[in-house]
């Protein structure tokens, strides 16, 4: 049996992480291949059969992982996003979240013609997003930052609200009515608050003293963060049913706004733990759906999912939306991205437990309709989401424009010319006058040291795909790009050039240690200030058949320098990357360019 465990985890591990690999190979939402690879290694092949190989473990471990999951989520839940998406986020919550309460227990009693306890229960469950869907969905979508800060914010904060609301529920109905379960529901709710308060409050105040006093080793930041994650949520929920997933979540907040420790070593960790558990909780959900169960459910669960994606969802936007400032683009994005996650799955599988013990006959249907509700969800939207953010004009296009580390001239005249090509590009230095010359000339700009936490807290990313720093210190340029890695992906930081790296290697700075050259070696800091000095500039040209690379470089005698090249879909690459130029013909090209050429 023991052998069996081992080479279970094992398999599901290396499925749900070759999927995430797949889905980033080939640009595919990640979420959606999770589900397919489940649903062939369980209910099709009989590869997997969860409940078989975990037994009884298996929803602890579910219920572990949720945990931690939204832990991480509350780390990424920054306050001052709410400046901008706090009126947004609060009315998604206190009025869409009742809306759609209602509305999925009127669907749930007249279509699946479930009893009005059973209904009311099905509505608490399923108005829950949640992170473990939403975010993966957002990296590949990719919207504008106002609709990204709404949506991470109402799915990190609607799952535990989901799961209170269901248990509260739950109360009322094994109380047998309101005026019976009145009492113990307001006590249940009351318990809730203060338990999380206080567990979250301990428990990060526990974590912040050590770390402050310097009373855990770096090599234990991690470990002892997940040991209080766990324990935090696990006494939370032993004073409460439930509560836990509130107290870790308020835990990642309070340790993400506090300002007396850094904490990125701590969220690095939970980002790649978070990938590891969504990857396997997702293979393992999909390999526990029945098909029996689902031919049960028939068409009337079909015809409640799309009741929930094509009213459900839009009325309690729209009704929420009033009075947010958002338009109706907004609007229409909101209503078309509520997929359902982990959290709903899991309290399902334990309140149908528990009420076909009570005698409720159709308990047994709630998991199969709940996993038809996850599975068309993430498909639908997994699918749909990023056409409908481009056709609505919410999708940031192709890779993302620069973060530019130094606004002197010529990083200005780069940053204007990608700007006007579509680009959205930012300007960070310390030197005042830069960035004040950089917003009179219309470039976006931020005075600030781009070593500080301030910049990494402080920088509107949304938009942005990588870093260049093109300062004339080597030494800055590679701890920005190491600083920047967190935020942007190791590959997607880059740095001028060293000249070091061919007059005297032994002095060159460590290749592990900077990012990767921006352009060709030969333009390091002093070349580029040199070829403006003579009167070189960044010109932009479109290849094609009759206008090639080869006819471009003899128009030019062979001194122009290619910066960048830019596909028709918003793609912008380093021509370094790319090697010998070879681009489509239909690419656009950014070069450095000498004077007095008539082009």
């Amino acid at each position: 049996m023991s052998e069996e465990l081992l080479i279970g985890i094992v398999f599901v591990v290396a499925l749900g992480i070759g999927a995430q690999w797949i889905a980033w190979r080939f640009k595919l939402p990640a979420i959606l291949l999770l589900l397919v690879v489940g649903f062939l290694a369980g209910p099709v092949s009989g590869l997997i059969r969860p409940d078989e190989i975990f037994g009884d473990i298996l929803l602890p471990l579910v219920s572990i992982s949720v945990a931690i999951i939204l832990f991480e989520g509350g780390l990424s839940l920054h306050l001052k996003e709410l400046k901008e998406v706090g009126i947004v986020v609060r009315n998604l919550i206190l009025v869409g979240v009742p809306v759609a309460w209602l509305l999925i227990s009127l669907a749930a009693r007249w279509i699946l013609g479930f009893p009005w306890a059973l209904s009311v229960l099905m509505g608490a469950i399923l108005v829950v997003t949640g992170p473990t869907v939403i975010i993966p969905l957002l990296r590949h979508v990719r919207p504008v930052a106002r609709m990204q800060s709404a949506l991470k914010w109402e799915g990190i904060v609607i799952d535990p609200v989901g799961a209170l609301l269901a248990v509260l529920v739950f109360e009322f109905i094994i109380a047998g009515g309101f005026q019976q379960g009145l009492p113990s529901v307001l006590m249940s709710l009351f318990r809730t608050l203060v338990v999380a308060l206080l567990t979250s409050a301990i428990g990060g105040g526990i974590l912040i003293f050590a770390l402050k006093r310097r009373d855990i080793p770096d090599f234990l930041e991690n470990s002892m963060t997940l040991m209080v994650v766990l324990v935090v949520y696990t006494v939370s929920n032993i004073f409460q049913a439930e509560s836990g997933l509130f107290s870790v979540t308020l835990m990642g907040i309070l340790l993400a706004n506090q300002k007396w420790v850094a904490v990125h070593s701590i969220v690095e960790f939970k980002e790649n733990l978070r990938v590891l558990l969504i990857s396997t909780v997702f293979v393992l959900l999909a390999a526990r759906v029945n098909f029996e169960d689902l031919k049960n459910v028939g068409w009337g669960g079909v015809l409640f999912l799309a009741v929930l994606i094509v009213v459900v969802r839009p009325i309690s936007v729209w009704i929420a939306g009033f009075g947010t400032g958002l338009n109706w683009k907004e609007k229409t994005f909101l209503s078309w991205l509520a997929p359902r996650g982990i959290v709903a799955a899991a309290v399902t599988s334990i309140f149908a437990l528990e009420l076909e013990h009570e005698g409720f006959e159709l308990a047994a249907l709630m998991v199969p309709v709940t996993f038809l509700v996850i599975v068309g969800t993430v498909s639908i939207y997994g699918i749909t989401a990023t056409p409908v953010a481009r056709a609505l004009g919410l999708a940031v296009k192709g890779r993302g424009g620069p973060l530019i580390v130094g606004a002197h001239p010529w990083a200005r005249r780069i940053a204007e010319t990608l700007q006007k090509e579509g680009c959205r590009t930012t300007l960070v230095d310390t030197n005042r006058n830069n960035i004040k010359q950089a917003r009179l000339e219309g470039l976006e700009a931020v005075h600030a040291n781009i070593m500080s936490q301030h910049a990494v807290d402080e920088i509107d990313t949304a938009g942005l795909g990588f870093l260049m720093s093109l300062t004339s210190n080597e030494e800055v340029n590679a701890i920005a790009c190491l600083h920047f890695a967190e935020v942007f992906g190791k590959n997607e930081v880059y740095q001028l050039p060293s000249a070091q790296d061919t007059q005297d290697p032994a002095k060159a700075f460590p290749r592990h240690l900077r990012g990767h050259d921006a352009f060709s070696p030969d333009l390091t800091y002093s070349m580029m200030t040199e070829l403006f000095h003579q009167g070189f500039t960044v010109k932009v040209n479109t290849l094609t058949e009759e206008f090639s690379y080869e006819d471009f470089q003899e128009q030019h005698d062979d001194r122009a320098f290619p910066l960048f090249t830019l596909s028709p879909e918003g793609d912008l690459c380093f021509a370094a990357e790319i090697g010998a130029m070879n681009p489509l013909p239909s690419g656009t090209m950014i070069s450095l360019v000498p004077p007095q050429v008539d082009d």
